[in-house]
C-alpha cells in the first residue's frame, strides 16, 4: 500500500521541481506527482512522501535526485507533432541546400527523441549531400537514454510520412512487434545531451532553427523570459524559433520577430 501525498508534502515537491528545473507545477498535478514518486518511496523503504523529500534534500541522495527530476519532468510526445514547424524546417533546409551551406538545428526539449528524429528525417531528405546536424536535449537523463536507442512504440509514428517510415525506420517483428527502430545511419546524425534550460547553457554552438515546444507552459513569467533569452542567444541571425501552438512570447521582450503564431525569427542575416 502506497502512502498518501498530503498538500504540505506536495508543496515541498512543487518547490523542489521549481528550484531544480524552473517548472511551475499546478495543484492539478498532485495526482501525477503521487503516482510517479510512490514507487521511489517504496524502493527506498520509506514510509511517507515527507521522508522521501527529506532524503532528496539531505545531501546524501546521490543519483536519486536526478531520478526524481526525471520522473517529474517526463512528457509523452510523438513524431511530427505540429506539422507546420516541419514545413518551415523543410523550407529553411531547401534554402540552405540551394546555397550549399550546412544546417544546425536544436530540439531543446526533446524528451524521448521523437522530435529530434523527425527533424533529422526532414534534413536527410532535403540535404542528402550537405552537412547537417541535429542536437536534442532534455533535463532528464532517463529519456535521453531512451532517445539514443531510437526504439519506439509504433503508435507514436502515426504522423510520419509513409516514404519516411519506409526509408528511415525498421519495423519490429516477433518480440519487437508493434515497435519501430530508427535506422542507424539517421541515429548517428542526431546527438543528444543533457541541458537544463533553467541554468546557463553549456557550449552547444549556434543554430539555424530551434524547437522549444510545449515546455514553457510549465514556467512562470520570469523563468520563461530567462529561458527564451538563453535560447535566443544561440540562435543565428535570421534563424527561427518554434514554440508550441498553445504558447506565446507576446508578453516578453525577446528581440525576436513574430512570423506566424508559434514561429519567431531573429533579425539579421545568416
Amino acid at each position: 500500500m502506497y502512502p498518501t501525498l498530503t498538500d504540505k508534502e506536495f508543496g515541498c515537491f512543487q518547490r523542489f521541481i521549481f528550484e531544480s528545473a524552473g517548472i511551475h507545477m499546478s495543484s492539478a498535478k498532485k495526482t501525477l506527482v503521487a503516482g510517479r514518486l510512490a514507487k521511489r518511496v517504496k524502493a527506498r523503504s520509506l514510509d511517507s512522501f515527507a521522508a522521501y523529500f527529506s532524503f532528496l534534500t539531505s545531501g546524501d541522495a546521490g543519483d536519486e535526485v536526478q531520478t526524481a527530476i526525471d520522473l517529474l519532468t517526463t512528457n509523452e510526445t510523438y513524431f511530427f507533432r505540429e506539422p507546420k514547424h516541419f514545413e518551415l524546417l523543410r523550407s529553411v533546409a531547401m534554402e540552405a541546400a540551394a546555397q550549399s551551406r550546412p544546417l544546425h538545428v536544436w530540439s531543446a526539449a526533446s524528451s524521448s527523441g521523437e522530435e529530434a528524429y523527425s527533424m533529422a528525417m526532414v534534413l536527410a531528405d532535403t540535404m542528402p549531400n550537405l552537412p547537417w546536424e541535429v542536437f536534442g536535449s532534455d533535463i532528464s537523463q532517463r529519456v535521453l537514454q531512451r532517445a539514443r536507442t531510437g526504439h519506439y512504440p509504433m503508435e507514436r509514428a502515426r504522423q510520419v510520412p509513409e516514404p519516411y517510415l519506409k526509408r528511415f525506420c525498421l519495423k519490429g517483428f516477433g518480440e519487437q512487434d508493434g515497435t519501430l527502430l530508427v535506422q542507424r545511419g539517421l541515429r548517428s546524425k542526431v546527438k543528444f545531451g543533457q541541458v537544463n534550460l533553467n541554468t546557463a547553457l553549456p557550449q552547444i554552438g549556434m543554430f539555424d532553427v530551434i524547437f522549444l515546444r510545449n515546455v514553457m507552459i510549465y514556467f512562470n513569467g520570469e523563468t520563461k523570459r530567462q529561458v527564451v533569452a538563453r535560447v535566443a542567444s544561440v540562435l543565428k541571425p535570421g534563424g527561427y524559433l518554434c514554440i508550441g501552438h498553445s504558447e506565446s512570447l507576446n508578453d516578453l521582450q525577446t528581440g525576436l520577430q513574430a512570423v506566424v503564431p508559434s514561429i519567431y525569427r531573429k533579425p539579421g542575416h545568416a
